[in-house]
């Protein structure tokens, strides 16, 4: 009877031992198939920009784009996916596959301002993205339609008292830098201005030189042309220092806004839990490609701050600190939740 009781034991068992070895080898052939480092990237990789084209985010994308594709030898498709001020193009990166195939040209609007001044989001930028590498910053400057009276800040500050709800900024979206600047800027002079969202910076422009708007705190890169064309009259840049794309334009600091001092940051992003080894690569072919004199010459022409990124760790404590900081200022201003 013990010697059927064997038997029948190692009958039952069999077929359990033979589904577990099964299962482990279907495992890891699949565990291959799912993300191989080694091949990374072994087709084509979509760059997702948060805005319209355009605008600085644009320029990024498409410079770094080229730039990744001769090194990783497959295409880098820039697409713009503009809406609510970026957060339509985050949830988009923020849900695919963790494979490294989705990588976004991500602002500091859509890491570290959206947290506190969104109600709620359709992601979670601190685990449902991972930031890559740091690029650059990128300083503003308040720009005004020419038709109108204004020459300087006491000139705005002096017509937006007199007209109090007539005078409006456009800015790619709600929760921008853009607008975050234009709030600071109200809050500081006590000013009733009108906000205009757009869905970047040049449809923004565009209205500004048609004089549908008066003013708008815009990236320094696509205003460029319009300020040294005389389409549209410069008033300051936002950083503390000049920038030398266009060193004729003085600080806000200077001309009658003590203190002020902004400039955004962009970063290279991409889902949360792409595999490590992935990540780390993309991160140093960003690094070879912002040590490139070439690259970082042509970022400052257009109006840019080129960075160095510290390693994907590193960078990621950065975001949040930067969460933190921009959340005291949002609070402060009374915007928190106000979007």
């Amino acid at each position: 009877m013990a010697h059927m009781n064997g038997r029948m034991n190692r009958i039952e068992t069999f077929p359990l031992r033979c589904v577990a070895l099964l299962l482990a080898l279907a495992l890891s052939i699949a565990a291959p198939a799912a993300a191989q480092p080694t091949d990374y990237p072994s087709r084509p990789v979509s760059f997702i920009v948060p805005f319209a084209p355009g605008g600085v985010t644009s320029l990024f994308a498409r410079v770094l784009g080229a730039q990744l594709e001769q090194r990783l030898g497959k295409p880098f498709v820039v697409e713009n996916r503009p809406g609510g001020g970026g957060v339509t193009a985050a949830a988009a990166v923020a849900h695919a596959p963790p494979d490294g195939y989705t990588i976004m040209m991500a602002s500091s609007t859509v890491l570290a301002i959206n947290v506190t001044m969104r109600k709620s989001l359709p992601y979670d930028p601190r685990t449902e993205l991972t930031p890559i590498a740091l690029l650059a910053r990128v300083p503003f400057v308040l720009v005004v339609n020419p038709a109108l009276p204004i020459q300087s800040v006491a000139d705005l500050v002096r017509l937006a008292r007199e007209k109090p709800g007539e005078i409006a900024f456009g800015t790619p979206g709600p929760g921008t830098f853009h607008h975050l600047n234009a709030e600071m800027f109200k809050g500081i002079f006590g000013l009733d201005l009108v906000h205009v969202p757009y869905k970047g910076s040049a449809p923004a422009l565009n209205d500004l030189v048609g004089g549908h708007i008066q003013m708008m705190f815009c990236d320094v890169p696509p205003a460029m042309s319009l300020i040294q064309a005389g389409k549209i009259r410069a008033l300051g840049v936002t950083t503390r220092e000049r920038v030398p794309a266009v060193p004729d334009i003085p600080p806000l600091a200077d001309v009658g806004v003590p203190g002020y001092d902004t400039a955004s940051w962009h970063t290279v992003t991409t889902t949360g839990g792409v595999p490590k080894p992935i990540v780390d690569r993309l991160a140093g072919s960003v690094r070879e490609v912002m040590s490139d004199a070439a690259v970082t010459a042509a970022l400052v022409k257009d109006g840019t701050i080129p960075q160095l990124s510290p390693p994907p760790e590193e960078l990621r404590r950065f975001v949040e600190s930067e969460t933190v900081r921009w959340g005291k200022v949002i609070e402060q201003a009374g915007l928190a939740g106000s979007e």
